[in-house]
């Protein structure tokens, strides 16, 4: 279970801090919430406590996971998926696991493609967003900024 003080990562948003808890009465119903401060977004998201586990909400990677997924990054080739619209939902699937290579795996395909061929406004997108969350979360493991995080990736 999750505490005040912990640094997470919310799929589709990033990484994060949980600031505190909230009792709110939501269709009748109170519920109690975890408050997490979304760092690269200046958001705040409530989860609710009793189903955490529906919402993707996961610690941050240790030091060495995040080598081994910077690694990984440098290693990931082409996607030869040339159906965009399967490749959008598989982005999106990969974008909501949360998993640290997942997010890797998208950022660096579509990377790559754009190299290639224009991305649509909708892969462009998808790919702000996840390298948004890849940074946030290589930003909080190792504690630098978003330049230094960039470089590491060689963004």
């Amino acid at each position: 279970m999750f505490e005040i003080g912990d640094k997470v990562v919310y799929p589709m948003h990033g990484a994060g801090i949980i600031v505190g808890t909230e009792s709110k009465e939501i269709l009748g119903e109170m519920r109690e919430y975890f408050v997490l401060q979304v760092t690269k977004k200046n958001i705040k998201v409530l989860l609710p406590v009793d189903n955490l586990e529906n919402t993707g909400l996961r610690s941050i990677v240790s030091e060495k996971e995040a080598d081994e997924a910077i690694s990984f990054f440098s290693e990931v080739g082409e996607d030869d998926n040339n159906n965009w619209n399967k490749r959008y939902r598989d982005n999106m699937d990969k974008l909501k696991s949360g998993q640290i290579k997942e997010v890797c795996y998208v950022v660096k395909t579509l990377l790559l493609r754009d190299k290639k061929k224009a991305l649509s406004n909708a892969e462009r997108k998808v790919l702000s967003n996840a390298k948004s969350v890849l940074l946030s979360e290589i930003e909080t493991v190792k504690n630098i900024t978003t330049p230094e995080a960039e470089k590491l990736l060689g963004l």
